[in-house]
């Protein structure tokens, strides 16, 4: 892959690093959060798994007006480290981080919340459990997944077990453009100075001269605790903000998961959230901030800035 123009940012981040449940958080920052107002909250953006929050800097750049924006990088993705000899990750340690990131970011005031694939799960739990926490919430394909049953729960505890013996791995990379043509791969609507730019903020060059991508392997690993569906979707009845679920026109989600989780499911499960709104955007796949992030502003900023 040859080296393309770089990409030049509009609208540069700052990082900054605050303490949650014992962690260092990295955040990108854009905007002032000081000037958030209850009609115009912060946007706090939650990215999906092996993503980090620099990966919403297009959609950024695409928006209309500026606004107070922070994309912190989950535990174990990007600049925020793994917790000491963590071997596995548990959901409920995503809602506590985000809580207390809440907190910190925004401690006086409701925030607009949005979250990417398994950050739109995040989120969407979230907002049920603390809805006076939100003003907006959006969720971008963050499906869920199919409903497990207890039979289920014993063989997957011994997958865990054996998955604790077994070292987890990503493969480096030996140049930042075999990066940047590995993110093209995934998605091929990511132009290449686009990706070229994301691979700074996706991996990094370490002692052995090659780049590693910013993600604990650990997170690969299955979690030994079932999804129990109903339990979500009674979170989802508590969700009290006006709600938008978008999604791609070309995520297939039978792909993933097959007749175990067909669409009519999750527009079930979706369908009881009171004040929901949805959005469909054309020529775009899972990843909707690297695809088309031009119409996922203009998605965002509709439903945002609509009183």
């Amino acid at each position: 892959m040859s080296d393309p123009a770089p990409y030049v940012a509009r609208r540069t981040p700052r990082s900054q690093f605050v303490p949650v449940r014992g962690l260092r958080y990295h955040v990108n920052l854009w905007g002032d959060i000081g000037a958030a107002t209850r009609e115009r909250p912060l946007l706090v953006w939650m990215h999906g798994w092996m993503d980090v929050g620099a990966s919403l800097q297009f959609v950024v750049d695409a928006l209309q007006r500026e606004r107070a924006i922070a994309a912190p990088d989950w535990r174990g993705f990007g600049r925020t480290v793994a917790p000491p000899l963590t071997d596995s990750y548990w959901f409920a340690d995503y809602l506590g981080d985000l809580d207390a990131l809440l907190d910190t970011l925004s401690p006086q005031q409701p925030v607009d919340l949005a979250g990417h694939s398994m950050g739109g799960n995040v989120v969407m739990t979230y907002a049920g459990a603390r809805p006076e926490r939100l003003r907006r919430l959006v969720n971008m394909e963050g499906f869920g997944l199919p409903e497990s049953k207890p039979e289920q729960a014993p063989e997957r505890l011994r997958q865990w077990l054996d998955e604790l013996k077994t070292p987890q791995r990503l493969r480096p990379y030996a140049s930042l453009a075999d990066v940047a043509a590995r993110l093209v791969k995934n998605n091929p609507r990511l132009a290449p100075e686009r990706a070229r730019w994301l691979a700074e903020h996706w991996a990094e060059r370490r002692d052995d001269g090659q780049w590693h991508v910013l993600g604990d392997p650990a997170h690969k690993r299955v979690n030994p605790s079932l999804y129990r569906k109903d339990e979500i979707v009674e979170g989802w009845k508590r969700i009290a903000c006006p709600t938008l679920w978008i999604e791609g026109d070309e995520t297939d989600p039978d792909r993933w998961w097959g007749h175990r989780y067909p669409r009519s499911e999750f527009d079930a499960r979706i369908g009881v959230v009171r004040q929901l709104q949805r959005a469909r955007l054309a020529a775009c796949g899972h990843m909707l901030h690297f695809d088309q992030p031009l119409a996922l502003a203009a998605a965002l900023e509709r439903f945002l800035d609509t009183p």
